[in-house]
């Protein structure tokens, strides 16, 4: 009897979130379930620093506050061959008997309008065969994947053909992960609150295959409350289901919004960490998918810095919020 009774408990639970996704959603066992919590990066890159400087006075608020917090590992151009990268990473997560955040960052034509993170693949074909090699090196393990931040907002200098051809290379990258990660939640970056309006990014969504994903992603890098991005996930969702009749569950980057938005979204100042990785709080995860320290690019409070490299002092700075 006790154990109906937790049967029918569990089935109340899952009913939720259920609801909250379209027909297509993969079902239980989820990532989370297969695990015993999020897994903790150990050569992320404020851990690295803080080895490597144990004497710094900023060394052991870094290592605290922030190393120690389940985050994202990106992955791209700089990491070798993908399929190593992706399984070596994957597998020690495994091992942990945790669950890994990895971010897919090497779309052909990336960051065309902001310049800053630019690169990519060489090509479209390039790029399918990359995102095939990283699903493959999942496998049947439990992860979350982030695709492709900043691909849907990124339009205002594309032409209609460039667009059509994105769109195409995040559907084939979710029909990829939907058949060779099949125990791999995958949410497709949606942008941010305050960069393209709801109706049009759920059309983007749409458009790019977002049935085939998990879900979406939101203010990945950015530094809007967790508040406006719910509103914000609210509106988009609304639209999917007025237009095309399903909804989906989304993830929060709380990284770096613990302050929200001063309007600037290249390495401001006066920011601050925020919510921990976590289940819930309002979506379905608030995750760290952007590392706090690491630069947007040489603007801002990290002026002299690349994308992507690791700024101590930013990141002291970013625990006390100023």
């Amino acid at each position: 009897m006790r154990t109906l009774i937790r049967g029918a408990v569990a089935a109340l639970l899952a009913l939720p979130l259920f609801l909250a996704s379209s027909p297509s959603a993969q079902a239980a066992p989820t990532p989370l379930a297969m695990t015993s919590g999020f897994y903790v990066d150990p050569n992320s890159s404020p851990a690295a620093w803080s080895a490597a400087n144990p004497g710094d006075g900023r060394a052991a608020a870094i290592r605290s506050s922030i190393a120690g917090t389940p985050m994202a590992r990106w992955f791209g151009s700089w990491s070798g061959d993908i399929g190593s990268a992706v399984g070596s990473y994957t597998g020690a997560a495994q091992a942990a008997d945790k669950l890994p955040l990895l971010v897919a960052y090497h779309m052909y034509g990336r960051d065309a309008c902001g310049g800053h993170s630019g690169g990519g693949a060489s090509s479209p074909s390039a790029y399918a065969g990359w995102i095939d090699a990283f699903a493959r090196a999942i496998g049947n393990r439990p992860a979350v994947v982030v695709l492709e931040p900043d691909a849907l907002g990124d339009y205002n200098c594309m032409s209609q053909a460039q667009i059509i051809e994105r769109q195409n290379m995040l559907t084939n990258a979710l029909s990829r992960f939907r058949s060779a990660a099949p125990n791999a939640w995958v949410y497709l970056d949606a942008g941010n609150p305050g960069w393209v309006d709801a109706s049009t990014m759920a059309e983007r969504l749409n458009a790019s295959g977002l049935s085939l994903a998990r879900g979406f992603s939101l203010n990945v890098s950015n530094y809007f409350t967790t508040g406006e991005n719910v509103s914000y996930a609210g509106s988009v969702n609304q639209a999917l289901g007025q237009r095309y009749g399903y909804s989906k569950p989304f993830v929060v980057d709380t990284s770096r919004n613990g302050n929200g938005s001063n309007g600037e979204w290249c390495n401001p100042g006066g920011r601050k960490i925020g919510t921990p990785t976590q289940q819930g709080g309002g979506a379905e995860m608030l995750l760290w998918i952007k590392t706090p320290g690491e630069s947007d690019g040489n603007c801002g409070v990290g002026s002299g810095s690349t994308a992507g490299q690791f700024l101590p002092e930013v990141a002291y700075k970013m625990i006390y919020g100023y």
